[in-house]
């Protein structure tokens, strides 16, 4: 394994072999660089016209954290097209595994030998095979996750990496001899309109990326996320459960529902109860979603304000949070009209069906976000916000050398804008939110104490999406919704909170409205969520077996496993057409200390144990 650089400068002449439009790696400025320097963290390269090119892969804590700082150090300004983040040569692998993302179906692991992509090299080893993947907009959790896993399965060797970019971004694995090569970062010219202007004597840097070697896929995982350096409030670190009433409401919250919502949670463990989407509704518009933007507090929800709510939750012994969109706008808001300070592209207003985006590079912006949420959350006495983000910028925008540099840009104002959250409120815990899980790339999980794993709130799929999250950020971040309904069986309501067990427990739905047996089950569901939350935060997923293929009709069973010394948790759950799993292998090295949910004898079952070394 050799850890390199790819870069490329307007006018380079491209790279032969059939690759011109595949890929802008191993141009003219890569083929004519030399290397000035080397030590165990540091390589120093200089182009033919005299930049330099520092790659930094320095080890620490079982990983290679890696990123490439370009150098002008010419007398001219400097157009790059390309520069990678990480790029490492001389791979031994035959295999490739890649984490798939859509809404609601976010982290489906997809494993695919180079042979099935028809990437063995040619006879005689002319034409480069190039497999190039990544996400274009401000979602960088759609479609792939920014991570790839390699293989060598004859020597059971494996090589992972995550990209820690929340714009486009992009991966190239390519294969000309019996090697691997693979590079990654911000997305090209060709990909995604990205270039940047380098005046003489300034710098640019790239964003991280993360390197990890191990003998598992789950090894290799484990220290990827274990390398994420979440902030965390201090409310937050023994990983409280959660209550979100948006389940519940539908976007519809009023004082009298969340009155009776607190007291039901009084003294049951909960931390925190979030009001969700629409408490800034208005007479003109009536639903959450167009009224983004507004966040004037409803004065026919609230009407002596929302600070009497907030006190009421408080009263109750509860963490009081609220919902944001803050970074978008609906189109019956005020702002959604202010385009002189919106993100445009070629001079028009970047507009979804419905939505439109601030430019988070305009100061003003920040002093309106400053007035309309940091200053509601402190003066109402709110100590949790959830800040949710439906729809994506695109390809890019205005207000740069080009559209790829604008986006870049004002995704990293957004990214600032979650840590200026955090330092305007003390303590203040974040939710990082985008529709689900179109956020969940490790840049936002630093800025936040957790995120929504999901947006699959009452779907069948829910345990597998919630072990999917193990592969790529922390389970103690990783916020799982069981959604309690009255008329829902016991089987089901075990189903859901055990579920919420793969990651951190938080609940929805008509609790008030529950029988008094269901109930005690939800209560007995936070007691031993307290028994095993350390396992969670800092265990070691060993096992993730499922049989399920098809999201929309999961068949068969999962079974999870995490360790952490002599402990375990084991979480199990059966699907349509299921027959419970044979745990003999698992349990003969473990006794059962203690356990929750139901007996796995039919199907949408779910069972977690507590599992101590024999």
């Amino acid at each position: 394994m050799e850890f390199t650089t790819q870069w490329r400068l307007l006018g380079d002449h491209f790279c032969g072999h059939y690759a011109n439009g595949l890929t802008m790696s191993n141009g003219e400025s890569v083929r004519g660089m030399k290397k000035l320097s080397e030590d165990d963290g540091c390589t120093v390269f200089e182009g033919k016209r005299g930049h330099k090119i520092k790659c930094l892969h320095e080890f620490k804590n079982g990983v290679y954290t890696c990123r490439s700082v370009f150098e002008n150090t010419t007398d001219e300004t400097a157009r790059l097209e390309l520069l990678s983040s990480f790029a490492i040569n001389g791979i031994k692998a035959d295999k490739i595994h890649r984490a798939t993302s859509f809404w609601s179906a976010e982290g489906k692991l997809l494993s695919q030998t180079l042979t099935e992509l028809n990437m063995e090299p040619s006879w005689s080893h002319n034409g480069i095979r190039v497999e190039k993947f990544g996400q274009l907009g401000s979602m960088p959790v759609r479609k792939w996750f920014p991570f790839l896993v390699l293989e060598d399965s004859e020597k059971g060797e494996f090589l992972g990496v995550q990209l820690y970019c929340a714009s486009s971004w992009q991966i190239e694995v390519m294969v000309k001899t019996d090697t691997v090569y693979i590079q990654g970062g911000l997305a090209d010219r060709d990909f995604g309109s990205w270039f940047k202007d380098i005046k003489a004597g300034e710098s640019f840097e790239t964003p991280k990326a993360v390197v990890a070697t191990g003998s598992s896929i789950y090894e290799v995982c484990d220290k990827l996320v274990k390398a994420q350096n979440p902030r965390i409030s201090k409310h937050d670190r023994d990983l409280p459960v959660i209550f979100n009433e948006y389940c519940t409401t539908w976007g519809n919250p009023t004082i009298e529902n969340i009155k009776k919502t607190a007291e039901r949670l009084e003294g049951s463990g909960v931390k925190y109860l979030v009001i969700d989407s629409g408490w800034y509704k208005t007479e003109e518009c009536r639903d959450w979603y167009s009224g983004t933007g507004h966040w004037i507090p409803s004065k026919e929800l609230f009407p002596n304000g929302i600070k009497e709510v907030a006190d009421i939750i408080k009263s109750h012994g509860l963490i009081p949070g609220l919902w944001y969109e803050f970074e978008c706008l609906g189109d019956k808001s005020e702002g959604y009209y202010m385009t002189d300070h919106l993100l445009t592209r070629d001079g028009y207003p970047v507009t979804t069906q419905g939505r439109r985006f601030w430019d988070m590079r305009d100061k003003w912006v920040w002093s309106f976000l400053d007035e309309r949420v940091i200053n509601l959350l402190r003066d109402a006495g709110f100590g949790y916000i959830k800040v949710d983000y439906n729809d994506t910028i695109g390809l890019g925008v205005d207000g740069a050398e080009s559209i790829g540099e604008g986006l870049r840009q004002t995704v990293e104002k957004s990214r600032e804008y979650f840590l200026h959250m955090g330092d305007e409120i003390e303590d203040l815990v974040i939710e990082n939110c985008s529709s689900g899980g179109h956020r969940l790339e490790p840049s936002f999980m630093e800025t936040s104490s957790m995120a929504s794993f999901s947006d699959a709130h009452e779907c069948n799929c829910i345990p597998i999406i919630a072990a999917n999250m193990h592969r790529v950020i922390r389970p103690e971040q990783s916020q799982i919704w069981a959604v309690l309904r009255a008329d829902a069986s016991t089987e089901r309501i075990n189903y859901l909170l055990t579920a919420s067990f793969l990651g951190r427990l938080c609940l929805s739905g008509e609790i008030f409205d529950l029988s008094e047996k269901h109930w005690n089950l939800a209560l007995d569901s936070v007691k031993f969520y307290s028994k095993i939350k350390h396992i969670i935060k800092d265990g070691f997923t060993e096992l993730i077996e499922c049989t399920a293929k098809d999201y929309s009709k999961p068949e068969g069973y999962q079974v999870v496993l995490r360790t952490l010394k002599d402990e375990a948790l084991l979480i199990v759950h059966t699907f349509e057409n299921a027959s419970a799993p044979d745990l003999t292998d698992i349990l003969s090295e473990y006794e059962i200390k203690d356990s929750f949910g139901s007996e796995l004898n039919g199907e949408f079952r779910g069972r977690a144990y507590l599992l101590q070394r024999r």
